[in-house]
């Protein structure tokens, strides 16, 4: 296809209702047909102005046929061609959820090309005020921050990919204003709930070696309960983590870890990898953990769940989540002298700011000792005087 205009090029007419009209070819539909974008003004000099401003927009841009699509057809599509296959059921069904009743009924009708941040900003604003329905009052309530960032994400990688698609020259969700991470503070076992924990899974027979690895490792449970032995070299201590599973429609899946950083390799304490080589020597089982009633397949996450909460019970510790787990031993990671850096690999995060961020709780006490620290050794240096 030829270039559809030199750079700066346009075409201005006075109309016969006596306003100026500025126009561009912005790109074509499939049967070679200009796509044409327009600017209106009552001068000369007020329609140049804005079609300089529409050159700029749309410079290097080639639209296509698609660009005349519904935001509802967009997402739909969307949904079914670039997310299906990729991301998890649960996930997949909490995009739908987001769409159907907290993007469809206000901007569902708007062409993907008309929709403006700043219409996107006034919906953020929208549902934060009033976006959950009451189902008993059916009045708008609240919705929270977390879900209104959630929305934001899904919006932003739908345009991102109409963007690539030529179909929006720009993705009108950027640097919108949305609200702040508001996580609640991570629940971690405390070294006197630490030794507790470990002195009740030790009545476990069935369960020591499995939680003891959790609390060693910090595996997500669905990456802990997909260990097969092949992922584990016995002579190095080293553990590959390639897999995870996942509920579908009521049965345990196989299936890629979260994140490509969640493909990972890591060394394991030496007493792990004795406890693990001690429990390859009866293995009978591809499965590292698998389930007890059918050793053919690995334990279900569920029952790991349902493990956890009788052992924190019978210990008289917090009833925390089994993810609680994963925080707790990047916690005592952290405090212990990990570098930020090595634990993000461990845990498979995207980078070491995500854990730092994740983990700002132990960050601020781990200052207050960098901080003694540095004050001892500049005492050293000064001979103890200042």
């Amino acid at each position: 296809m030829t270039k559809r205009r030199p750079d700066g090029d346009g075409m201005v007419r006075k109309r016969e209702t006596n306003k100026w009209e500025g126009r561009i070819v912005a790109g074509h539909k499939d049967d070679g047909t200009p796509i044409f974008k327009y600017v209106y003004a009552t001068t000369q000099k007020e329609v140049m102005l804005k079609l300089h401003q529409l050159i700029e927009i749309y410079r290097d841009v080639e639209l296509t046929e698609d660009s005349s699509m519904t935001m509802k057809t967009w997402l739909y599509k969307w949904l079914e061609v670039y997310k299906s296959g990729t991301i998890r059921e649960s996930t997949m069904k909490s995009y739908r959820h987001m769409v159907d009743f907290y993007i469809l009924p206000y901007i569902g009708k708007k062409k993907i090309l008309e929709v403006t941040p700043f219409e996107l900003q006034r919906l953020y604003t929208r549902l934060k005020k009033s976006g959950r329905v009451n189902k008993a009052t059916k009045k708008g309530e609240e919705l929270s921050d977390t879900m209104v960032r959630s929305i934001h994400f899904l919006l932003h990688q739908a345009m991102e990919d109409a963007k690539n698609a030529r179909m929006i020259p720009f993705n009108p969700t950027e640097k919108l204003t949305i609200p702040k991470s508001n996580y609640k503070p991570k629940t971690i076992l405390d070294d006197s709930q630490l030794k507790a924990f470990l002195e009740e899974i030790k009545k476990e027979t069935r369960w020591y070696v499995f939680f003891y690895t959790e609390i060693t490792t910090g595996l997500r449970r669905g990456e802990i309960c997909g260990l097969k032995w092949t992922d584990f070299d016995a002579e190095t201590g080293a553990l590959n983590i390639v897999r995870t599973l996942h509920a579908k429609s009521g049965n345990i899946i196989e299936g890629d870890t979260k994140t490509e950083q969640g493909k990972r390799k890591i060394m394991l304490p030496e007493s792990t990898a004795e406890l693990l080589r001690m429990r390859k020597a009866t293995a009978t089982s591809q499965w590292i953990f698998p389930n007890f009633l059918k050793p053919e397949e690995p334990v279900n996450p569920s029952s790991a769940y349902t493990e956890l909460k009788k052992i924190l019970k019978n210990a008289g510790l917090p009833a925390i989540r089994f993810h609680d787990l994963r925080h707790t031993f990047a916690t005592h990671a952290l405090t212990g002298g990990v570098d930020p850096k090595t634990l993000s690999g461990i845990l498979g995060h995207t980078n070491a700011s995500f854990t730092l961020d994740t983990y700002t709780h132990v960050t601020g006490d781990m200052q207050e000792k960098a901080a003694e620290i540095v004050g001892d050794f500049i005492g050293d240096i000064c001979g103890g005087g200042i």
